[in-house]
């Protein structure tokens, strides 16, 4: 069972999606709390609090999402570094043959 937030947001299946709505939550209560306790002030307090949630949610979306592909980017670099060492190993081709190469001549 998925849990949609407004219809279209999957909570369950997208990435950072959820940790997305917590910390906003979290946002909005400390906003909109803090706001409250400093003015006395309810429906203000409140609309502090929805733009907390946003800036919270959509702040730590857009965190989350770099941090994601940063990972996605170094993941595919290790995977083809890994293929073509398995590739390469023992040929001509081979980088650490050569390093070594070079180095058995120059002793």
């Amino acid at each position: 069972q998925s849990f949609k937030l407004l219809g279209f947001l999957d909570v369950k299946s997208v990435p950072c999606a959820r940790e997305s709505v917590l910390y906003g939550s979290l946002g909005s209560l400390v906003v909109g709390l803090g706001h409250f306790l400093a003015t006395s002030r309810v429906r203000r307090s409140c609309d502090f609090a929805v733009g907390g949630f946003i800036c919270t949610m959509l702040g730590y979306w857009f965190y989350c999402r770099y941090n994601l592909a940063q990972h996605r980017i170094r993941q595919r670099m290790l995977r083809e570094g890994m293929r073509n060492k398995i590739l390469f190993e023992g040929s001509s081709l081979d980088p650490e043959s050569k390093q070594t190469g070079n180095e058995r001549s120059d002793s």
